[in-house]
């Protein structure tokens, strides 16, 4: 019994480990849904703001193109020194808001407003827009320190340079344009381009933010994928502890089954032999009672016999006192006293062989009862250890539903980890996709927005070889 005890406590304890463990592990997995929850969030935050930036981008590579159309519109006033410097222009890579208005904009609607306008307006307002542009290289988009190549681009620019020195002879003719109105312009386009400024700056840091939190998404993600596989591993050590569990608990209940068959074998023996010695029983009893009567018998006999003797000895006396009183001859006499004799003795040993048989019909009938007392005491035993074994089988019996109750419930819990486990890796490889797609938007905005650089690249080429064939 002792061994079943501490079969059962072990096995107790390591369940005890094993739902511990299940305990901790779902606390860990309610953790990670906690922080897949948040990092879902923050991953929808950054698509809407990546949503923003993007229509920003669009925004900005529209204002570019109108720049750079306004730039051709006016490339007779620019030699070519300034359409290669627009080819290095940094502020070509920034982003504007979505709220604040650019220069060239006001630039269009000031051309608009003029087409409404007679030839003094049309001549001031194309004034402005040359100062506008102008501005625009002072402030640091066109740098003054390029360096010249070939020789047939000098010849080139030294032609440039008499149309533009023919060109500031006419505009130095028109005196009556207003200084003061040029001066503020000037001011509001340096303002606005300060803002600009800034807003890009603000905008580049908060680009370095959503790096920066795009990465730590990512490492949030690796670990979450850690803690994934080590709940994997852990499950499935569980797992192989449950087997385990469940082949010792199976060879332990085969252990008890193989018991309990010996155990209701040897029981199947005690009733046969309990049968047995009852058959024995009642053969001696029937035997003792034989045995009874037929000392009853013999002692009916045995007193008939000493009242025979009794008589004998009677007719004896009466024979000698007769043979006394008629004193009749000796040969007479002594043959019947003989006779008599051998008679007497004849029945002497008739009485004693009887007594003989009767003493070991006695002894027998004692070894008897005895040997019955014996085979009484036996079968209250067996029928003891009967009683014993049939309460122990049913302790086994509940211990064994007791056992398969719980390793049920332990199957059910290994199933909710299961399951619980796998809609974990759902969600990690959702999320995985997410980032995928994030990281594939940003390479698709950083390819499109080198792709602009490129055309607007390309189409100032463009303007330059113009300029050199005119």
């Amino acid at each position: 019994m002792r061994w079943w005890s501490d079969c059962t406590a072990n096995w107790r304890e390591k369940w005890s480990k094993v739902r511990s463990e299940r305990n901790k592990a779902r606390d860990e997995a309610k953790q990670l849904r906690s922080k897949l929850d948040s990092a879902l969030k923050d991953a929808n935050v950054y698509k809407r703001e990546k949503q923003d930036l993007e229509l920003q981008n669009e925004q900005l590579k529209k204002e570019i193109e109108k720049i750079h159309l306004l730039l051709l519109k006016h490339a007779g006033q620019f030699d070519s020194q300034i359409f290669e410097a627009l080819g290095e222009d940094p502020l070509r890579d920034f982003t504007f808001s979505q709220n604040r208005d650019s220069p060239i904009k006001n630039c269009e609607l000031q051309n608009g407003l003029g087409t409404d306008c007679d030839s003094t307006a049309t001549s001031l307002l194309e004034l402005d827009k040359d100062a506008c542009i102008e501005e625009y290289i002072l402030q640091g988009a066109v740098p003054r320190h390029i360096d010249y190549k070939d020789a047939d681009r000098k010849n080139n620019d030294d032609s440039l340079t008499n149309g533009f020195d023919c060109k500031s002879e006419r505009l130095s003719r028109k005196e009556d344009y207003d200084e003061e109105y040029i001066i503020q312009k000037l001011s509001m386009l340096q303002l606005r381009i300060e803002e600009a400024t800034k807003t890009l700056q603000v905008e580049r840091e908060e680009k370095m933010m959503l790096h920066r939190n795009i990465e730590r998404l990512t490492g949030e993600c690796q670990e979450a994928k850690e803690k994934c596989e080590e709940l994997r591993q852990a499950r499935q050590d569980a797992v192989r502890e449950l087997l385990a569990l469940q082949d010792q608990h199976q060879e332990e209940v085969q252990l008890i089954r193989a018991d309990l068959q010996d155990e209701a074998n040897s029981r199947e023996g005690m009733d046969r032999r309990i049968n047995d010695l009852r058959a024995e029983l009642e053969r001696l009893q029937t035997e003792n009672a034989a045995e009874w009567g037929k000392r009853e018998r013999l002692e009916t006999e045995k007193l008939s016999l000493e009242r025979e003797n009794k008589k004998l000895r009677g007719e004896l006396r009466d024979v000698h006192e007769r043979l006394e009183r008629k004193g009749r001859p000796l040969t007479n006499s002594d043959a019947e006293l003989r006779q008599l004799q051998q008679e007497l003795m004849d029945k002497n040993k008739e009485i004693s062989e009887l007594k003989h048989s009767q003493n070991k019909l006695k002894k027998m009938v004692q070894d008897k009862i005895t040997e019955l007392a014996h085979t009484v005491r036996r079968a209250e035993q067996y029928e003891t250890e009967v009683k014993k074994l049939r309460n122990r089988v049913e302790e086994l019996k509940r211990d064994l539903a007791v056992a398969e109750d719980e390793l049920d419930t332990a199957s059910n819990n290994i199933r909710k980890l299961q399951r619980t486990n796998d809609e974990l890796q759902e969600q990690v490889d959702n999320f995985q996709v997410q980032l995928q797609h994030l990281h594939t938007r940003l390479r698709n905005c950083s390819s499109s927005s080198l792709f602009s650089h490129r055309g607007t690249r390309l189409t100032e080429d463009g303007s330059d070889e113009e300029l050199n064939e005119y």
